[in-house]
């Protein structure tokens, strides 16, 4: 299944299954030939060493990639050795895959999962598929959305493979499905093969929104998954769970929000757990089979950016948490950031890393932050390896809330610039420096507290931004020279609290995310313009009542007459709601969209890097080396070079030198560097943007990546 795609070429136009080869489509300007991209298709795109086709590795004709990272240690390790850093150059595109599944504004952050010779993964949709990974020739293929029509833009990132069966998430559904058909398992959860993951949450399930975007973890009988639930209110709470791997039937779970009697109660006002929030591990879980302990990061409570609902440090959102795989009982925690009011959520799970501290081999974990900053911790106790120091923070000038007075800082060196200054802003242009200035100073820039300077009325610059730093990628980590590698965000966002009316349904559930204006901040957040040529009022009412992804449902909220007076506005502008009854989840501000701090061409508004790619020695606590990491073509037609850019998806590094990663948006290559040293051996320019970690496995003694 050798194509013809050469990865020189500019970007493939999408093509039907009719088509016998690509057609290529020239792009009049990067940015815009990326986005139509996306709109269109999603490809899975393997490559290989032409020279190498059956040459044997260390013996073994085939190497599995069988969970989400690589391992359940989630390293994102192989020893695979066939492509080394000799040969790298010569690698081509082995078979393609077009899932023919695109959409504007979809996303395909599935992380392959290779076993026996067959990869697994979803497409944009949710649709799962199981292909021969030798050739990409389609096995089965499954779409849950036949029992959920509902549209919608998902965030997947893989699915779990076991003995006989895969689990997949989609929307409320957890479904076990038969390795070999595609088919739902009916002794699984009910006669259809699913779980909803709204029951056993203590809540009523018509007024819970919750899915699962990433995927979960199998031991000893038992699926341990997380959970993804709306950031705004009514939220559902994110507890952990685990389920009987061949029933469904809930074994365990973990309180995220105490409930009375429980550690952390005393750190959320009395009936917290009746209505807050959040506090979900929606990143993943990490396990340690050996000694029966699984690791999960959680997210900020609900409402993310104002708490005057939910006092306290609020434990155990923000949280590293180590549990008791066969039990769910809490064995250590470390809360990273305390009654958070800036979305500084874990981003991902934890890494499963061995350091050598004062001649002593430890067996610790490694978790990274969205504010740049690195934690180490010995595995079966939490002790830090590094130490944590505890610093003052300003506090909240908004009416009703409290801020917490300390927040904990890694020792570990940063690998994120700390605080941002005019004299970070960018001087791209003259005119891009002279109105980041202007929106630098309005917004209250520089205010005391750094990255913990309180949102407020008149603005709050947040650096790094809600996509890190650090994000849902995750590190990788070479065992045997102790580097850990993180790619991260440096970008800025914008952060303004706006009094919330009481008398606009509109202005009081749905304007922090959708704006006031429904322009909302696509594709995140998507815009509500216009939406009634695009949905009848029926799709509308329906989305509002059964919410989806980040979005809450409001059916239990808001009676019929209220979602319909709701609908009315969206589709004609004309308010007629009034607040319905007590509402114990209001609150006084919101944020005012969700904006990253460009400059007027779209660029960011501070001084490169952008982004950047490190590795940190955790043997000998310091930098071993920073690049930046991704570039914009058409600045470097303009010379200007380097400028790192935003990148999603995580890295691969491999035994004998290799560090592959995707990631980047602006450039949509795939790069191969020397993980010793950061240098470039290798790049390649893929169809569109790969947002997605690498995989890497071998078929018949044949290594791809």
């Amino acid at each position: 299944a050798e194509s013809r795609l050469r990865l020189a070429e500019p970007c493939p136009r999408p093509y039907t299954r009719r088509s016998a080869e690509p057609r290529w489509l020239a792009p009049s300007h990067p940015r815009t030939a990326t986005i139509e991209m996306k709109r269109r298709v999603a490809y899975v795109l393997p490559l290989a060493v032409p020279a190498l086709l059956g040459a044997q590795s260390s013996g073994r004709s085939s190497v599995d990639w069988p969970t989400y990272g690589g391992t359940t240690n989630n390293d994102h390790y192989s020893t695979l050795s066939q492509i080394a850093p000799d040969n790298v150059r010569r690698l081509k595109v082995a078979w393609t895959y077009d899932t023919h599944d695109g959409f504007d504004g979809s996303e395909m952050e599935d992380n392959p999962i290779v076993v026996d010779g067959v990869l697994y993964a979803t497409s944009p949709k949710l649709r799962v598929f199981a292909l021969d990974a030798a050739t990409g020739r389609e096995l089965w293929s499954f779409d849950p959305t036949v029992a959920d029509p509902r549209k919608g833009r998902y965030r997947h990132r893989a699915v779990t493979v076991t003995d006989d069966r895969v689990f997949v998430t989609h929307r409320q559904r957890l479904w076990a499905l038969d390795r070999k058909t595609g088919k739902p398992i009916a002794g699984f959860g009910n006669d259809s093969g699913f779980v909803d993951l709204r029951a056993g949450l203590g809540r009523p399930v018509e007024t819970l929104s919750v899915a699962a975007s990433s995927p979960g973890v199998v031991f000893d009988g038992l699926f341990i998954i997380g959970s993804t639930v709306s950031e705004s209110l009514p939220s559902a709470p994110g507890d952990i769970r685990a389920y009987d791997v061949k029933t469904g039937a809930l074994k365990w779970i973990f309180h995220t929000i105490p409930r009375p009697g429980e550690y952390g109660y005393d750190t959320w006002p009395k009936d917290a757990w009746k209505v807050a929030g959040g506090a979900n591990a929606w990143s993943g879980v990490t396990l340690d089979p050996t000694l029966g302990m699984v690791f999960a990061a959680t997210g900020s409570a609900a409402f993310d950016f104002y708490g005057s609902n939910r006092h306290g440090d609020n434990l155990f959102a923000n949280t590293l948490i180590a549990l008791d795989a066969r039990t769910g009982k809490r064995i250590w925690h470390f809360q990273g950031v305390k009654h958070d009011l800036w979305d500084r959520d874990f981003p991902a799970p934890p890494t499963l890393v061995t350091v050598t501290r004062g001649g002593r081999r430890i067996d610790a974990l490694a978790q990274i932050t969205k504010t740049g900053q690195l934690y180490v911790f010995e595995r079966k106790t939490g002790r830090p390896v590094f130490p944590i120091v505890y610093r003052k923070v300003p506090a909240s000038a908004l009416d009703g809330e409290r801020t917490a007075t300390t927040q904990p800082v890694s020792t570990l060196p940063a690998y994120t610039r700390q605080r941002l200054t005019e004299k970070d802003l960018t001087t791209r242009t003259p005119e891009a420096h002279a109105a980041a200035l202007k929106t630098f100073r309005a917004y209250n820039g520089g205010a005391p507290g750094g990255m913990y300077a309180p949102p407020s009325t008149k603005g709050t610059i947040v650096f790094p931004g809600y996509d890190g730093g650090a994000e849902w990628g995750g590190g990788a980590f070479d065992p045997a020279t102790g580097l850990f590698y993180v790619n991260a965000n440096e970008m800025a966002w914008l952060l303004k609290m706006v009094p919330r009316s009481d008398r606009s349904l509109y202005a009081a559930n749905c304007a922090s995310c959708h704006k006031e204006d429904r322009t909302g901040s696509p594709p995140t957040f998507p815009s509500l313009v216009d939406i009634g040529t695009r949905r009848t009022r029926d799709e509308i009412a329906a989305v509002i009542r059964g919410g989806g992804s980040r979005m809450p449902a409001f059916g239990e909220k808001f009676d019929s007459g209220a979602i319909n007076d709701l609908v009315e506005f969206l589709v004609t502008g004309h308010d007629v709601a009034e607040k319905a009854g007590h509402d114990p989840t209001f609150l006084k501000y919101r944020n005012d969209g969700y904006d990253i701090f460009l400059d007027p061409q779209g660029y960011p508004a501070i001084s490169p890097p952008w982004g950047t790619l490190t590795a940190i020695d955790l043997n000998r606590g310091r930098i071993a080396w920073q690049i930046p990491f991704g570039e914009y073509p058409e600045l470097v037609a303009k010379g200007m070079r380097n400028t790192g850019s935003d990148n999603y998806g995580g890295p691969v590094v491999t035994s004998n030198g290799l560090l592959f990663i995707a990631a980047t948006s602006a450039d949509k290559k795939l790069h191969a560097y020397d993980k010793k040293t950061g240098k470039l051996l290798w790049e390649a320019e893929l169809p569109f943007a790969g947002g997605a970690t690498p995989s890497l496995y071998m078929v018949d003694g044949r290594e791809y990546v």
